[in-house]
């Protein structure tokens, strides 16, 4: 059996990004989709994705399913790790010095400053409902009811 591995990886980002898309997630893909994110008032909640078991079973889900709660962010936006390389950096940079740079993850940005952020050592071998409790819990402390 002959399989290309770039087709093979293609149909997994597509599918991951088709996910974020459907579940209300803008794609960054450049260093200046994230400055625009960034410069937006409120509330917004980055989710760094990535190709990985623990993004497709624990983070995606949780992404698609925290959101529908009394408080919620503003926007909610996502960058690729190892996809949308240069807007992943620049985000990670951007989150400033208390950042762990983790895919995936979840960062809470409030007026464009990094608030709160949940790590991959809090997604994977953790179930997604306990990590849609933990984004529920930064939505009550940081976001307007919505």
């Amino acid at each position: 059996m002959n399989m290309d591995f770039n087709l093979y990886m293609n149909e997994i980002v597509t599918t991951a990004r088709n996910e974020m898309d459907a579940a209300g997630y803008e794609q960054l893909r450049t260093p200046e989709d994230v400055d625009r994110a960034l410069e937006r008032p409120g509330t917004t909640l980055f989710m760094v994705n990535s190709v990985c078991g623990c993004a497709g079973g624990i983070a995606r889900p949780a992404a698609t399913h925290a959101v529908h709660y009394d408080r919620r962010p503003d926007h909610l936006v996502t960058v690729f790790a190892g996809q949308d390389k240069e807007a992943t950096f620049y985000a990670r940079d951007k989150f400033g010095d208390e950042h762990l740079p983790s895919s995936p993850s979840f960062v809470l940005v409030k007026d464009g400053q990094m608030v709160a952020e949940v790590g991959r050592h809090e997604i994977e071998g953790h179930d997604p409902m306990s990590v849609i409790a933990n984004l529920q819990g930064l939505f009550e402390e940081h976001c307007e009811e919505y």
